[in-house]
């Protein structure tokens, strides 16, 4: 059976994770602490992979990411121009 992602990104959010991130001045460390906290657990070096795109990412994983980052799901999926 074929992949439903059959390019090299396996998601869609990564660079609006780390420009979101960014915004709050916070490390991947950071954010992999305060998902903890929502016992969301994504080591640092996940997060670097979500970010790059080369890492796919759960349904709760992006409840979690909206929580941490105060930023509707939606908001997401809105197309990044730069970072």
């Amino acid at each position: 059976m074929a992949r439903i992602i059959d390019s090299n990104h396996k998601n869609l959010i990564g660079k609006k994770v780390r420009i979101l991130r960014k915004e709050k001045n916070m490390s991947q460390q950071e954010l992999s602490a305060k998902l903890e906290t929502l016992a969301i657990y994504i080591c640092r070096g996940s997060i670097s992979r979500i970010e790059d795109q080369s890492r796919t990412v759960t349904d709760i994983e992006l409840y979690g990411l909206s929580q941490v980052l105060s930023t509707p799901i939606e908001d997401f999926f809105t197309s990044v121009v730069s970072e």
